[in-house]
């Protein structure tokens, strides 16, 4: 089995990953360097396909201020925001949006050369930046990749999934095994610093917006680490991801920005129904518009409602949304001319790995930033666009704060990692498992029964079934990358089930039909792996 040593290792490859890797770099005098470990190709990843856009409480946007922000993010956030983190975060937008700049973003302008905002639902004012009109994930990966690629302190593993961290017997973490598809071989990587930017878990569900390689492998193996999970029953629904079909698995994500714009949620009849819902129609909080969604198709016994964004005036629809054009005239949809079939689909994970905006996790060494951290900005429903603002907010503060760490990798290796590690050199179960039924099988279990709307009977099914899948699924090391991240995918959605059990309201993109009101004090959920899963507190 290969060693290797480095200064800081960075598991991921989206946002929040990247620019760790490129402020570490620049930052700090690294003599080991950088190791970013990667399932796929290089930048593939959420934010590579994130179009709303990113929150700039920008000193050139007059009329903004850092106060409104915060109000409308504590609202979203349905009593689960911890303001000072949603405060920090805010304070630092203008700040590291400017970095991004110097780093080659360009984020859309007008003909000024002034920077363009625009509006959201939730938000108050117009905040949201856009690069190449709704490709703004893809404009930020983008340029992070081209400055990394000239940079020779960063070193990348592809195709390559991290499968155990190396926790020794004082709960430090001095690094990672990972699997190398591209050599079928296990690979070892030491290091005092080890950060997880792994993404959210939308894979879990039979119909989300999320790329493949979203199946919660950080929280996972954060999770078996023994770090504390939290939150993990908050799982925001897309309200309008496109449903060309209900067996359509991956949805395209239809931006809230195209409501931002002006369209109009409407039945198959034409008619309009957000005004049933909430005053503010349309540009509603993302769980009330995707519950509305959600009850008009059951009680119209349809696969969809529709988008309306022919009122939009056409030259701005196809030069704002150029991307949601193409993807709909790939398919035979003018959005000129038609509405636009939408339905819900799982989209962002709130909750995840216990961490502060430095990435500090309950493990010593360890770091999550991003949607697989849960620091306290989005609380029970992320207001839109803020993730991409905490993926960099979190890599810049965790650049600073590791400039003060010494990176040293460790000197020594105790007996409880080198046990760790024998594993991986242990037979390989010659069981051969259809890994894309089971996959489908258990999307199929958390869609129907943890879904958008909840209740005890099923969740509890859920959990049962997810027992019993976990326990005819019966490899410690395995062969690919699909194996590991289905064993992921059950540990995943094994937390969300038992946190949806035992939170008895509903708040936020949590509901519960048989605990339909919303608790007095919000208290967050707290799971943590101690020979069996188990509920910490409520706090």
């Amino acid at each position: 089995m290969r060693h290797s040593e480095y200064s800081v290792i960075v598991i991921g490859s989206g946002a929040a990953g990247l620019y760790a890797a490129l402020k570490l770099s620049s930052k700090i005098t690294l003599p080991d360097g950088v190791l970013i470990i990667t399932k796929s190709s290089f930048g593939e990843s959420n934010s590579m396909y994130a179009q709303g856009g990113i929150v700039g409480v920008m000193h050139q946007n007059t009329g903004d201020s850092i106060k409104q922000h915060v109000a409308d993010t504590l609202k979203a956030g349905a009593g689960l925001c911890d303001k000072n983190t949603v405060e920090y975060v805010s304070e630092l937008s203008d700040e590291v949006i400017n970095d991004l700049i110097n780093c080659g973003v360009d984020f859309d302008r007008d003909k000024n050369g002034n920077i363009n905002f625009t509006l959201e639902a939730a938000h108050s004012f117009k905040r949201i930046l856009h690069s190449g009109g709704d490709a703004t994930g893809k404009g930020i990966v983008t340029a992070l990749i081209n400055k990394i690629k000239d940079d020779k302190n960063i070193t990348v593993a592809e195709h390559s999934i991290a499968v155990e961290l190396l926790i020794n017997s004082g709960n430090e973490c001095k690094g990672v095994i990972f699997y190398n598809a591209l050599t079928g071989e296990h690979e070892v990587a030491y290091s005092s610093a080890t950060v997880l930017a792994t993404g959210g878990a939308g894979q879990v569900y039979k119909y989300t917006t999320n790329p493949e390689g979203a199946t919660g492998d950080g929280i996972a193996l954060a999770y078996r680490a023994g770090a504390i999970i939290r939150d993990m029953e908050f799982i925001q629904f897309h309200p309008t991801a496109l449903a060309l079909n209900p067996k359509s698995k991956n949805r395209f994500l239809i931006s809230e920005a195209v409501r931002g714009e002006g369209a109009k949620l409407i039945n198959k009849y034409g008619n309009e129904f957000m005004i049933k819902y909430h005053d503010k129609r349309e540009l509603a909080p993302r769980d009330i518009v995707t519950r509305a969604i959600y009850k008009e198709m059951q009680a119209s016994h349809s696969d969809n409602m529709f988008l309306n964004a022919t009122i939009i005036e056409k030259n701005k629809l196809l030069s704002r949304f150029p991307t949601i054009f193409n993807r709909c005239k790939d398919n035979g949809i003018d959005i000129c001319s038609s509405p636009i079939p939408v339905a819900p689909a799982a989209h962002y994970t709130m909750g995840g790995i216990k961490a502060d905006i430095n990435g500090k996790t309950s493990i010593s060494g360890l770091y999550a930033i991003g949607e697989t951290a849960s620091t306290g900005l989005h609380g029970a429903n992320r207001l839109a666009s803020n993730s991409l603002l905490e993926c960099v907010v979190s890599a810049y503060e965790l650049a600073d704060y590791l400039s003060f760490v010494n990176l040293e990798p460790p000197q020594i290796i105790d007996s409880t990692i080198l046990a760790k590690i024998e594993k991986y050199s242990e037979p390989i179960s010659d069981i051969d498992y259809d890994i894309e039924t089971l996959k489908a099988d258990l999307k199929e279990i958390m869609w129907k029964n943890v879904g958008i709307i909840r209740a005890e009977q099923q969740l509890k099914y859920a959990i049962n079934s997810i027992d019993k899948m976990t326990d005819e699924f019966r490899k410690g090391r395995c062969i690919s990358i699909p194996e590991y991240e289905y064993k992921n995918m059950l540990i995943v959605s094994k937390i969300i089930a038992e946190s949806a059990l035992n939170r008895k309201e509903s708040r936020g993109a949590h509901s519960r039909s048989d605990y339909p009101q919303t608790e007095q004090y919000a208290e967050h959920s707290y799971i943590s792996y101690k020979n069996k899963m188990e509920i910490l507190e409520y706090a």
